[in-house]
């Protein structure tokens, strides 16, 4: 019989482990991402893996007797958690993948601490405190760095930047709306009716923004597309479920500041995108300004990004 001790070192151990799978599955998913927003129709691709995720999940819900809500209410507000975290936050993101590294969408979307620092003590009553104040001089200031250092090219282009930040505060709206939740259903059920519907609001934005949809299913888009679906959607959904069951949601706060460390280096492996040495200092100060924000945060428990 082992020792409480080596059981506990065993237990965090295991906590380490699947904290930092979870995040480097959330950072992959920039690279096939960008494959979708290059290679197909991205407002009507990002639709379809909203609506066969969410309908597979859907599906596994009603296969094991979970409630349903039933009411008006209850699915305004899972369709408004749909339409901000993953409708607008991935749409504008596709939209700014279409020029933009995949290197450098996750480090813009690895802000979203920050901003909901900025946010959170107007719409959660949460203290701005002087770690959270040099927390975010710090975060924002390297992905400025970031930045510069791509100066000159189309890999970091002003309004795609901006496109990107949009997405992710709509993505930080969608998370206080989500606190601000009374009843919340299972969260198979809330995570799969949320994505059915932002792939409900994708389809008319996609038909009028981009017109009937013409996918050219190259390996590389069907692949990204079932790796999003099932390793994404699915898959990171029920191992972050596993991490809410077993009180882990701290320990992947405290190693979030790795997020842009994982999407900069899959990039550079898997799409050529180009390293510079002032990435490493972006990088370390982005690190740096997230461990400030989510060591704060952890404490209260706050819960880092939910897969989309």
């Amino acid at each position: 019989m082992l020792a409480p001790s080596r059981v506990a070192a065993s237990r965090d151990a295991i906590g380490v482990v699947t904290a930092i799978v979870y995040i480097f599955l959330w950072a992959s998913a920039f690279v096939p991402s960008r494959i979708l927003a290059t290679g197909a129709p991205p407002l009507a691709i990002l639709s379809l893996r909203f609506l066969v995720a969410g309908g597979l999940l859907l599906a596994g819900a009603r296969a094991a007797r979970l409630a349903i809500p039933r009411d008006a209410e209850s699915w305004i507000q899972i369709f408004l958690l749909g339409a901000g975290g993953n409708a607008l936050y991935l749409g504008l993101n596709y939209e700014a993948l279409r020029r933009m590294s995949a290197g450098m969408g996750s480090i813009i979307a690895s802000t979203n601490p920050l901003i909901m620092a900025i946010v959170a003590p107007f719409a959660l009553r949460e203290p701005l405190t002087p770690r959270k104040i040099a927390g975010l001089l710090l975060g924002f200031g390297g992905v400025l760095i970031a930045m510069h250092a791509r100066t000159g090219t189309q890999e970091a282009r002003l309004q795609d930047v901006f496109l990107a930040f949009a997405g992710v505060s709509a993505f930080v709206a969608s998370n206080i709306l989500y606190k601000r939740m009374r009843l919340r259903p299972h969260p198979v059920v809330l995570n799969g009716g949320q994505l059915f519907c932002a792939g409900v609001a994708l389809v008319p934005a996609a038909l009028l923004v981009e017109g009937a949809p013409r996918i050219e299913w190259t390996p590389p888009v069907a692949f990204s597309l079932v790796y999003l679906v099932v390793v994404l959607s699915v898959g990171a959904s029920m191992l972050w479920f596993w991490i809410l069951h077993h009180g882990e949601a701290s320990r992947v706060s405290a190693y979030f500041f790795l997020t842009p460390v994982f999407g900069l280096l899959i990039g550079a492996a898997l799409l050529g995108e180009r390293l510079v040495w002032l990435d490493a200092v972006g990088l370390s100060v982005i690190a740096a300004g997230l461990w400030l924000v989510t060591r704060s945060s952890s404490r209260r428990s706050r819960a880092p990004p939910r897969p989309a």
